[in-house]
């Protein structure tokens, strides 16, 4: 699997595409704010000869969200997303505007998946792994194959997601990413949504939330 970050809008979301050797891809998170960001997108995936067949946010705050209208229209694509996290993309724009941006009321998912899930494009496929606490609806996506995971705003390089925000419960997101993330491979790589990328293992031994 072929995996290219780009980091998008003021709020530095990590946007995420996958794909595989079919060029079938999945786009997580696209975060688009500016136009220049959404025709970085579109250039990459034109440039090289890509088939966007997915869309997938990791949870329902605005600045994942934003991109999700771009992606829709530009490829036909309905985003997918926890059911929990459903009322999030209903007030994206409000929360937006908490935080002195302005966006597009972001269009409605055509898909909830569900704990376990297996999320399938070209030859690969990504599991759904739910672990709510920075947001009802969060999840990470998984391939075992490839030793990835896409945390989303779950487990970050020395931190994990803040859970201050409607909704937010601290001590089962704690509980979910002991429970559901650190018995992976130490080996996985972990791509976050905002910042660098991790491991597994790096964050089982030194994150201080962790221990």
């Amino acid at each position: 699997m072929n995996i290219k970050k780009f980091t998008f809008n003021p709020v530095e979301v990590n946007a995420i595409l996958l794909w595989d050797d079919t060029l079938e891809c999945v786009i997580i998170d696209p975060a688009c704010f500016y136009p220049h960001e959404e025709q970085k997108l579109k250039l990459f995936i034109e440039t090289h000869h890509l088939k966007p067949v997915r869309l997938l946010n990791t949870h329902g705050h605005f600045d994942h969200l934003m991109g999700n209208r771009f992606v829709e229209n530009t490829w036909g694509l309905k985003s997918e997303i926890h059911k929990e996290d459903n009322f999030l993309v209903e007030q994206a724009v409000n929360q937006s505007s908490m935080f002195g941006m302005s966006m597009l009321k972001p269009p409605l998912p055509g898909h909830f998946f569900e704990e376990g899930e297996l999320l399938s494009f070209g030859n690969s496929t990504l599991k759904v792994i739910y672990v709510p606490g920075h947001s009802p609806g969060g999840v990470a996506f998984y391939s075992e194959a490839d030793q990835l995971l896409i945390a989303g705003d779950i487990l970050f390089y020395g931190s994990v997601g803040r859970t201050d925000l409607p909704r937010g419960n601290h001590v089962q997101l704690i509980t979910g990413i002991l429970e559901k993330l650190m018995v992976l491979d130490p080996r996985v790589k972990v791509y976050c949504g905002h910042g660098p990328e991790t491991t597994i293992g790096a964050e089982k031994s030194n994150n201080p939330f962790l221990n």
